[in-house]
């Protein structure tokens, strides 16, 4: 891509995004800039990545940009977006990646014409892994919704959403790493519990849920058809299928999400 992309904000989620934009030859480093008050922040990414960095000047970082990714807390969108709006041009890509904001919230900030992408992926980002939810504003043109997917996909998979679904998103994939890192540590610890050692317990769950969401993705197999695979009749897992029936765990699980979602419902006021 020919575009220059500027990052205000340089938390681990820039860092995920910059990795995945440089390492995956979709922007040459010299294109990339990130603006940030920490001094040290900013030293280590451009240690590591060999992008730019400006410090304590969102202003001036933000004006010469075509693409703009507002990577700090919800919290802090209104004073950033009062301090870039008189200098993001028409034709630049402003990029949201914080729970709870809207488009509609933003544009009226912006109080112009804005190309809006809101964009919620998840901390498997650092490791190229993310899931990502991604929709436009009505600015958003066709090349300007591939050029956002393409930088969303250089750190994992991506799809497009209405808005109406980020909510959900935010349940199902935003907040379900936390969900995921419990289940491995159950798993591990059983496996302590009968012996095993702890690190070596922690490859193992680990390892396995890894696999298993891959064979969903990879096969396209509904996950109840590829559990059945696994249970022989009588045998050791349909035991423990059967055990995890009994204390709930799919009802657990679709209760958590269900507290999470309308959770983000009521940010998203």
């Amino acid at each position: 891509m020919k575009e220059n992309i500027t990052f205000i904000g340089a938390g681990n989620m820039a860092k995920a995004m910059i990795g995945g934009i440089v390492t995956s030859g979709l922007a040459a480093p010299a294109q990339v800039t990130a603006s940030n008050p920490s001094a040290a922040r900013l030293d280590a990414l451009k240690e590591e990545f060999g992008i730019h960095t400006i410090q304590n000047d969102n202003a001036a970082a933000a004006a010469q940009a075509d693409i703009v990714v507002l990577s700090v807390k919800p919290y802090l969108y209104e004073a950033v977006i009062a301090e870039i709006k008189d200098v993001v041009k028409p034709e630049t890509i402003v990029i949201m990646i914080a729970a709870g904001q809207t488009i509609s919230a933003n544009e009226a900030r912006f109080a112009k014409s804005v190309k809006l992408a809101r964009v919620m992926p998840n901390t498997p980002a650092l490791v190229g892994e993310a899931m990502s939810a991604v929709c436009f504003n009505t600015e958003m043109t066709d090349t300007d919704k591939e050029i956002v997917m393409n930088i969303v996909s250089s750190f994992g998979k991506a799809e497009m959403v209405s808005e109406t679904m980020m909510d959900t998103v935010t349940g199902v994939s935003g907040s379900s790493p936390a969900y995921v890192y419990m289940f491995i540590e159950a798993m591990a610890d059983a496996a302590v519990l009968h012996g095993m050692p702890r690190a070596q317990a922690y490859t193992f769950a680990a390892q396995s849920v890894l696999g298993s969401a891959k064979m969903v993705l990879d096969t396209g197999m509904h996950p109840g058809a590829l559990k059945d695979n696994v249970c022989s009749p009588g045998g050791t897992t349909i035991e423990a299928v059967a055990a995890l029936e009994s204390s709930g765990l799919r009802a657990a699980v679709i209760d958590a999400i269900d507290v999470c979602v309308k959770k983000s419902q009521e940010m998203s006021k």
